[in-house]
């Protein structure tokens, strides 16, 4: 199957209640910034003053990226081709999948007060290209090889706007990768209408995302299961292209990649965010088609619900657990399993005594065993003491009466009163548990 197919799976089909996408147009000279129905639904003047997107990079794993388009010039990173070994993937001028991605993400458009052309939800945002394979799975490890690059080239969130039926095992290696390096991965579920799982949004440890219509009722393309987490406005969505300026389509990639770009809204007011805390913000914000917010658990069509970015950036939200609504791979690191620490708390199974390697059974043994041998000593040294001196004052027996230091005598000292209590050293409970807002555009 071509890359520009499975592409089309996700992306080339043409919310919570009608009350979620009534937002006043913007007025505009434009007809396609008129046309920006999702953007405006998302109150962009008010996301903006919480965050722009700025200090984050989104990479955008797809056909490549036109950088020189007039609304993502100057947000546009080099990035790489991997359709053809090498080279940079910010040239593109066939495929404009890759470019509408990029625009939804982080365009800003152009003419006065960039009033014109495409503006993305997180225009501040940079974007990293890496364009894959013709084929997928045409090169060594599918679309495993760009996502280590994404992460390793700094990327805080990837936008994976693709399907695929399978995974092979280097790329479920890949996305363990960017989960223990703290990197958000957002997957589109495709647009089959089935609840048949597509890859990579139904692997653990990645985002996925489905689509709403205009209307507010989930995109009757989207894929579901229990695997989604997040819907997003998928219907007649304007964005920018490459051999034409513009586009304009219908399907979960344009969801996916506003779904990419609120999470990078909110990785760039709150840095200190684990991924998985990111995507807690965005669940835990979100209303479904019916109204409700802060769901206990997600619904097969719609997930949480639909994103509302300026909640996820506003409201007073707790941190969370370190992976959020993320299943995690069984493979990943222990401290990036469910119910894993918040950053800056101890691992939960680390005491003393593991460290040590002794168990605290064996640690109050050999206690007990150290007060017995020092009863001993203490008893043979007075039993000398009596031989040398005869029996203490106070009449026969130790201490003058029944005990240690009873009525009449002095006595030998308890060696519990001589020398404490000893401590169960590496027992349980030895080692105690431990800026101003600018204005989008450039």
């Amino acid at each position: 199957m071509s890359f520009t197919r499975t592409l089309r799976a996700v992306g080339g089909v043409a919310v919570a209640g009608a009350l979620l996408f009534t937002a006043a147009p913007t007025a505009s000279a434009d007809y396609i910034r008129d046309g920006q129905w999702a953007l405006d639904a998302f109150n962009p003047q008010k996301v903006w003053k919480e965050s722009t997107g700025k200090n984050v990079t989104v990479a955008v794993i797809d056909s490549g990226v036109n950088g020189q388009h007039v609304d993502l010039k100057g947000n546009v990173l080099p990035g790489k081709n991997f359709d053809t070994g090498g080279g940079t993937a910010d040239h593109e001028s066939g495929d404009d999948h890759g470019t509408a991605m990029a625009a939804l993400i982080a365009a800003h458009g152009h003419g006065p007060n960039h009033a014109d052309g495409i503006m993305g939800l997180a225009p501040d945002a940079k974007i990293l290209p890496i364009k894959l394979s013709n084929v997928v799975g045409g090169t060594e490890n599918g679309f495993g090889d760009p996502i280590r690059y994404a992460v390793d080239h700094g990327a805080k969130v990837i936008n994976m706007s693709f399907v695929r039926s399978s995974m092979s095992d280097q790329e479920k290696e890949a996305i363990n990768y960017a989960v223990k390096k703290d990197v958000l991965l957002v997957g589109g579920s495709g647009n089959d209408g089935s609840d048949q799982p597509e890859y990579p949004a139904a692997a653990p440890g990645v985002l996925a995302v489905g689509a709403v219509a205009e209307n507010g009722k989930v995109l009757g393309e989207s894929n579901y299961g229990p695997h989604i987490r997040l819907i997003a406005p998928g219907e007649k969505i304007y964005s920018a292209g490459t051999s034409m300026k513009y586009r304009q389509a219908t399907g979960t990639s344009d969801a996916t990649a506003y779904v990419s770009a609120a999470a990078a809204l909110v990785r760039s007011k709150f840095p200190n965010l684990t991924a998985g805390q990111v995507a807690n913000r965005l669940t835990k914000t979100a209303i479904t088609p019916d109204g409700k917010t802060g769901i206990k658990s997600p619904d097969p069509k719609y997930g949480y619900g639909v994103i509302r970015p300026y909640r996820a950036l506003s409201e007073n939200i707790p941190a969370g657990p370190k992976n959020g609504p993320l299943t995690m791979p069984k493979d990943s690191e222990p401290s990036a399993g469910a119910g894993a620490n918040a950053p800056g708390e101890n691992p939960s199974a680390s005491s003393g005594d593991e460290k040590s390697g002794l168990s605290p059974l064996m640690i109050a043994g050999i206690g007990l065993g150290v007060l017995v041998v020092l009863g001993i000593v203490i008893a043979v040294i007075v039993a000398s003491k009596k031989r040398r001196n005869g029996p203490p004052p106070g009449g026969p027996g130790y201490g003058g009466g029944p005990g240690y230091g009873g009525p009449g005598g002095g006595g030998a000292v308890p060696a519990q009163q001589q020398f404490g209590t000893y401590p169960q050293s590496g027992g349980p409970g030895a080692y105690p548990p431990a800026p101003p807002t600018q204005p989008p555009g450039r």
